[in-house]
């Protein structure tokens, strides 16, 4: 499931090498659009540049550094904050190019907006905080609809970069760091690797609260932001590669006290998930899993029930669980691919073999509202105290199955 610069590019199996470009078929670009968050508060959104001075980078060596972005609760008003940074989305862009077999430049990547705010008013208050990381090889943005809807709804969330691992990083200054991994025998390295970036973010995150500015430049942060961390309510969330993240980081680190795992193959690096301590031990905080009916065991559905891995770490595990899935789904079907590739089939013919390796048949619009209500509803009952509807957990919503 997992391999070296894991894209939209890689997930068509049908190589494509675009010769053109869409300015020179006289093709004006595509211009992206998110839905719109639908929570009470606006959104407001800053990244870090932080420096882990006592961890050696294991893939080029020097410092460990990592970029994140914070998604906060804030005050409506600002500049809306761009959907990738400059070099990460033209590099992006070209690969999607290639994956959606269309001259580079057909889609205006580096043109595209989020719904975020940049360094928009902080709302005070305390909100529970939330980290994400993404699958592999994929940049933290590709997570922002989700992500940007947790905000909405009164959660601090930060996405993680996982340096040398993602296909491309920007750094402050115009740096660009691209994946740069052996050919094979990586798979525990990058997943200690993501383990510990996550814990440095969290700690970062405390001198963030103690009024310190974590940022290796100390670029201004918005004022306030500190302030409505609230440290004793963490949660963490990935899809794919970043779901495993978050069993993992939940296996070591106590500060986390509820995880998401959106269609990882759990026990990743181990021949036999039974060798895994995460999976062999379970966890006794609550954790939703959640999975496709296409990306288990021989092409059929991922749940405790099919997935070996799965299921160890389902019948170990002591704390609140469920076990959900999009039976139409695909593998990307978790992050804005739900929502790039209906919109991309407004303008042109997207490959068939793409549709089906990222987001399959389902509905679009029902697989966003399951998101939109079951990850914000997950994290509101374990983090912040508010009571479901009793039949949320009962009565699945369009495009969604509990597996008991």
């Amino acid at each position: 499931m997992f391999t070296r610069r894991t894209l939209l590019a890689t997930a068509l199996a049908v190589p494509f090498a675009p010769t053109l470009t869409a300015a020179a078929v006289g093709t004006p670009p595509v211009q992206l659009r998110f839905p719109r968050p639908t929570g009470p508060y606006a959104v407001g959104t800053t990244e870090m540049h932080l420096v882990d001075h006592g961890r050696r980078d294991p893939w080029v060596g020097g410092v460990r550094e990592l970029m994140v972005s914070v998604w906060y609760p804030a005050w409506a008003g600002g500049e809306r904050a761009a959907y990738l940074p400059r070099l990460t989305a033209e590099s992006y862009g070209r690969d999607a190019s290639g994956a959606l077999q269309q001259p580079v430049g057909t889609v205006d990547w580096v043109g595209a907006r989020s719904h975020g705010r940049v360094a928009a008013s902080v709302r005070g208050g305390r909100y529970p905080v939330v980290v994400f990381s993404p699958g592999f090889g994929v940049p933290r943005g590709l997570g922002t609809v989700g992500v940007a809807e947790l905000a909405s709804q009164g959660y601090v969330v930060v996405t993680v970069d996982h340096t040398y691992e993602a296909a491309a990083v920007e750094f402050p200054g115009g740096r660009l760091a691209v994946q740069t991994l052996p050919e094979d025998g990586y798979a525990k390295t990058a997943m200690a690797t993501r383990v510990a970036d996550v814990r440095f973010v969290l700690d970062a995150l405390k001198r963030l609260q103690r009024g310190q500015n974590p940022d290796a430049a100390s670029r201004r942060l918005p004022r306030g932001l500190g302030a409505i961390l609230d440290l004793n309510r963490i949660g963490a969330f990935g899809h794919s590669a970043g779901g495993i993240t978050a069993a993992e980081v939940m296996h070591v680190d106590r500060r986390v006290r509820a995880g998401v795992n959106l269609d990882g193959t759990l026990g990743y690096g181990y021949t036999d998930p039974a060798d895994s301590p995460t999976v062999a031990a379970g966890t006794d905080r609550p954790f939703l899993l959640w999975g496709t009916g296409k990306t288990g065991p021989n092409g059929g559905p991922q749940s405790h029930r099919t997935d070996p891995s799965w299921r160890m770490f389902w019948e170990r595990s002591t704390g609140w669980q469920r076990d959900l899935n999009v039976p139409n789904g695909a593998h990307y079907s978790f992050i804005d691919h739900q929502v790039l590739i209906p919109w991309f089939q407004r303008f042109f013919t997207v490959p068939p073999a793409l549709v089906a390796n990222t987001i399959s048949t389902a509905n679009p619009s029902h697989v966003l509202r399951a998101l939109n209500t079951y990850l914000p509803a997950f994290f509101d009952q374990h983090l912040s105290g508010r009571r479901p509807h009793p039949d949320l957990w009962r009565r699945p919503l369009p495009e969604t199955r509990f597996i008991d």
